[in-house]
């Protein structure tokens, strides 16, 4: 029969064509359009559209990514989460709904407002020139063009306008005002007597068998646990770890130089000075004549005494962000003035003053005063950087097939570690590790993911490898337990002096506490108050240095009949007793009376807009199917 098969392989192969092709074409086609149906499933609809999966999906890795620049050492662990997934469906559904609004309001953003926005508002002072031009190297260095810039700046504007009349809006009453605030900051006159836990240690030490009773209580057990730990091996797959095996000739890398001159060249810039006479591209012809016109009775002044340049800048110069400097607009670079003044600021020696240059601003009179850059750089220099960059690129483009690699021997061989570490001349590194990230652990160890595959039920019964978990940033790593401690109580000879501190603060705490409740319910009796503290004035504002729940205590109290007493139950720390004498009008000193309208104005806006967020939510039928949340997210009801 073997026989047969060997003589007739051809055949076969045939056969076995014909049974797996049309397999492939059902199961093949029908699984991709499962795929595509499932990035178009619809997740959520605003005004009868729908919001995708795929949709919902860009959104997560937008908000993610944002969060990531602004918080680059983050757990990645959270933005798998439900809860991080459900947020940014809200969001995007809070900007469909507000879109919606928008378009039934007929709102639209004039070129010219987003002109001015852009000039005005200081948030985008760092994306603007001395000339006022859109810096695109600055915009470029934020991961966006210009017209992409334009298009946000003007979204975003369109959906501020939809509840900007609602923001404005909100009046705030002093009467409310006055209330809100009195209920937060009112002080009142108390005499405090604390019951302090520790005052009761010498005459509350356990004996033996409490201790060893308390040790044996199921409820204390954990507080004398030793963590679970595992003793492990595992591999990290990076760029550096591709890069040391690379090897790159002189050649090459002289090559690389010559290719990439301009990157060793250090960028020239350009110092210059200027006189601008405003007149706008808009402005008319009689307006730009008579613009120009100043400007030439400038330049012959400038020429006629070069000396006295930034005096007539001073002057002269319709620019209020240069013109108090002379003229002077520091260094810069190619691409950040408008293109003719950098032209002919670029074709100035120094000391030359130009023509007067015409640019969509008006008129600019240029003094060439300082220009630097322009060298290269030996290769002898820049020999290790390139080296370095070349071989840091060639692992990038190795790195797709290292880690397939990675990941298909880590699981081929998954009781060793060391075929893989061979096979990419990789390292095994060792630890003790528990679940959770030791305070301070960087690198793979800190990743929660792996710390997960490790201390999975099947790792932890075979002890093979994990797969190959994906750290971000060119990073891969797999490792296995080589030996499983379990979270064990320890044993009560080497815990006893721990069980005693514990036991005792908790005995000392009781005591407090006993006495501290007697103590009140003779004073409610009418007993002696002698032991009070003196009287002080409490408030949010002024704790006296008092516990937090003193304070509580103290201003939460019915103090509608006078004096009334107050327990406190200082939970470790013991007990108090308050006596509250009188009530007393908020502080002026601690919130001003003006400033305290405009943040209850404020809050109330919030409120509002908020209320007014959810009818606009109703209005255009905003709904998200529940079917298509994760399970937990679902069940939150955070989403409607």
């Amino acid at each position: 029969m073997f026989d047969f098969v060997r003589k007739h392989t051809k055949l076969f192969q045939f056969i076995l064509l014909l049974l797996i092709f049309p397999s492939f074409v059902f199961f093949g086609i029908q699984g991709y359009s499962s795929f595509a149906e499932a990035g178009n499933a619809s997740v959520a609809t605003v005004a009868g559209q729908a919001i995708t999966k795929a949709e919902w999906d860009a959104a997560h890795r937008d908000q993610s990514d944002r969060v990531r620049r602004q918080n680059p050492n983050i757990d990645a662990k959270l933005f798998d989460s439900a809860e991080a997934k459900k947020q940014s469906l809200e969001g995007l559904m809070h900007e469909r709904v507000l879109q919606a609004a928008a378009k039934d309001q007929h709102v639209s953003i004039s070129d010219e407002r987003l002109q001015t926005m852009f000039a005005s508002d200081p948030q985008f002072a760092f994306l603007r020139n001395p000339d006022g031009t859109l810096n695109k190297a600055m915009l470029a260095a934020q991961g966006m063009s210009s017209e992409l810039f334009v298009q946000r700046l003007r979204q975003d504007l369109t959906l501020n306008q939809v509840t900007r009349g609602i923001n404005s809006s909100a009046l705030a009453g002093t009467n409310n005002v006055n209330t809100a605030f009195d209920a937060l900051l009112q002080q009142r006159e108390v005499q405090v007597q604390r019951f302090d836990a520790k005052n009761y240690l010498d005459s509350n030490k356990p004996t033996d068998a409490q201790i060893e009773t308390y040790y044996k209580d199921p409820k204390h057990a954990v507080q004398f646990q030793a963590p679970e730990q595992a003793q492990i091996e595992y591999l990290v797959l990076n760029l550096d770890a591709i890069k040391k095996n690379i090897k790159v000739a002189e050649a090459d890398l002289r090559k690389y130089y010559d290719e990439n001159l301009a990157r060793y060249t250090v960028a020239e810039e350009r110092r210059a000075s200027h006189i601008l006479i405003k007149a706008d591209k808009s402005a008319s012809t009689d307006e730009r004549t008579k613009a120009k016109s100043k400007a030439d009775e400038l330049l012959v002044q400038a020429r006629k005494a070069p000396g006295d340049f930034a005096e007539l800048a001073r002057k002269n110069s319709q620019d209020p962000g240069s013109a108090e400097k002379g003229g002077d607009l520091d260094f810069f670079g190619k691409g950040q003035m408008a293109e003719p003044f950098e032209k002919a600021a670029y074709a100035l020696k120094q000391g030359e003053i130009s023509a007067v240059v015409e640019s969509d601003y008006g008129y600019h009179i240029i003094l060439l005063t300082g220009a630097r850059g322009g060298e290269k750089k030996p290769y002898e220099s820049v020999q290790t950087e390139i080296e370095d960059e070349v071989r840091k690129q060639l692992a990038q483009k190795e790195y797709s097939a290292a880690a397939e690699q990675f990941g298909n021997l880590v699981y081929e061989q998954a009781d060793s570690l060391k075929p893989t570490a061979d096979k990419l001349h990789l390292t095994v590194q060792t630890a003790t590790i528990s679940r959770q990230p030791a305070p301070g652990t960087q690198g793979a160890l800190a990743n929660a993911k792996l710390l997960d595959a490790l201390f999975a039920a099947e790792s932890l019964r075979t002890k093979h490898n994990t797969e190959a978990i994906d750290l971000g940033s060119f990073q891969m790593a797999s490792g296995r337990i080589v030996q499983y401690t379990a979270a064990h109580q320890r044993p009560l000879a080497d815990v006893k002096p721990l069980v005693s501190s514990v036991l005792a603060a908790e005995l000392s705490a009781n005591a407090a506490r006993k006495e501290g409740e007697a103590r009140l319910a003779a004073l409610r009796a009418g007993g002696d108050a002698t032991g009070l503290g003196e009287a002080s004035v409490l408030s949010r504002a002024q704790t006296r240095d008092l516990p937090g729940q003193i304070i509580d205590g103290v201003l939460k109290a019915d103090a509608s009949k006078l004096p009334t007493w107050v327990g406190v139950d200082l939970g470790k720390s013991g007990y108090a007793v308050a006596k509250i004498s009188k009530l007393l009008p908020r502080d002026p000193a601690v919130v001003d009376a003006t400033r305290a309208a405009q943040q209850y104005q404020q809050a109330w806006a919030t409120a509002e807009a908020q209320a007014y967020y959810a009818a606009l939510k109703v209005r255009f039928k905003a709904q998200v199917k529940t079917d298509a949340l994760p399970v937990d997210a679902a069940a939150s009801g955070v989403l409607p």
